[in-house]
């Protein structure tokens, strides 16, 4: 299992760097940014400034969507920044929550959202692409022809089937093993029966994080699920409370919720989060000790998670990548090193039965 960190925007950029930096010593593999221009800054150029600052570390919006910017100019936006750091970038598309919601839009359809990761990655590759009506096609001359890997979050049903049919992975914003199970295994599904081949299709649960005291984690995240109950609003006002399709333990929650202030997402001290019990708290995030986190992980990693993404902005930013670094990713890298070493069981030989023995000879 990888491990990853998401940055809002909202923290210096020198420190964002420093951060980074850390994160990379201690195995880390991904840095991923919200792609939410108004309420923080512009993600891509702090992103830019972290990969000249490492060797090895992929980036990307956790999640960019389509209507945040024209789609040749994203295109050439991140085909920059997989030149200028040898291929290290991905693309998090969803529909568009915060960026268009602070703005009074509506986030767009899944079907705009897929044709925006098919026409943004045909561009990087270098192909010529017709997309959202225009009459003449767009081909970046100078690209290298890089492969886009293009992650999907998702929840709904639907939105499920799209993650599967076009990503290459899927970001499930939750910590809970039984639901991320039950959203990969409809997006693996989906893109099985499109014919794809699933085998390398790639599984992210993103969630906060808290080692230490359980009380004061709880209070450092609770805004999680709180965001989180933006997306489940959505899908109970298009699908009904009582759709089979839709987990209970996942739209029970909300009952209580009277709103979101978009001016507050992602903020741990806003007023909306009195609906918020603390058994959900529990089930969205990591918290407690070490063991707690490594026993919580490896249940996300036996539903079928490859990447674990801390959502790295509830305070005590260093702590939190130090605790991982000495205390919870050398236990997974043992693990792996040890998987990697054990030989692989041969076979026994078949043996032809031994012949039977006629009385007299």
């Amino acid at each position: 299992m990888d491990f990853a960190i998401t940055f809002k925007g909202d923290i210096s950029p020198k420190r964002t760097v420093a951060l980074c930096r850390q994160a990379e010593l201690a195995g880390f593999t991904y840095g991923w940014f919200f792609d939410s221009h108004v309420l923080w800054r512009e993600c891509y150029v702090t992103m830019a400034m972290c990969m000249e600052h490492t060797q090895h570390m992929r980036f990307g919006p956790c999640v960019t969507n389509p209507g945040v910017r024209e789609w040749s100019v994203a295109a050439s936006l991140f085909a920059t920044l997989m030149e200028q750091s040898g291929g290290r970038f991905d693309m998090g598309v969803g529909r568009g929550d915060s960026s268009r919601r602070v703005l009074g839009r509506k986030p767009l359809t899944i079907e705009t959202m897929v044709e925006f990761s098919e026409a943004v990655k045909g561009m990087i590759k270098g192909k010529e692409v017709t997309y959202d009506d225009e009459q003449t096609s767009v081909k970046l001359p100078w690209v290298s022809g890089y492969d886009l890997a293009v992650w999907v979050a998702a929840y709904g049903p639907k939105a499920l089937a799209g993650a599967g049919e076009s990503g290459d992975g899927l970001i499930i914003q939750l910590a809970d093993p039984g639901l991320v199970r039950w959203f990969s295994e409809q997006a693996i599904a989906a893109g099985k029966a499109k014919g794809r081949k699933m085998g390398n299709y790639q599984v992210m649960s993103a969630a906060p994080v808290w080692v230490g005291d359980l009380p004061k984690g709880r209070t450092q995240t609770r805004w999680f699920p709180a965001m989180v109950g933006n997306h489940v609003a959505d899908i109970v006002e298009k699908y009904g409370k009582s759709d089979p399709n839709i987990p209970q333990s996942l739209t029970n929650y909300i009952e209580g919720r009277k709103g979101y202030d978009y001016k507050h997402h992602a903020d741990k001290d806003a007023d909306h989060l009195g609906f918020i019990k603390d058994d959900i708290v529990d089930s969205f995030a990591i918290l407690g000790s070490p063991k707690d986190h490594i026993a919580k992980l490896e249940e996300l990693e036996a539903a079928g998670v490859t990447q674990f993404n801390i959502y790295l902005m509830c305070g005590e930013e260093e702590r939190i990548v130090a605790e991982y670094a000495e205390h919870i990713i050398p236990h997974f890298q043992k693990a792996k090193r040890k998987k990697a070493a054990s030989p692989k069981k041969k076979a026994a030989p078949k043996t032809k039965p031994a012949a039977k023995k006629t009385a007299g000879k």
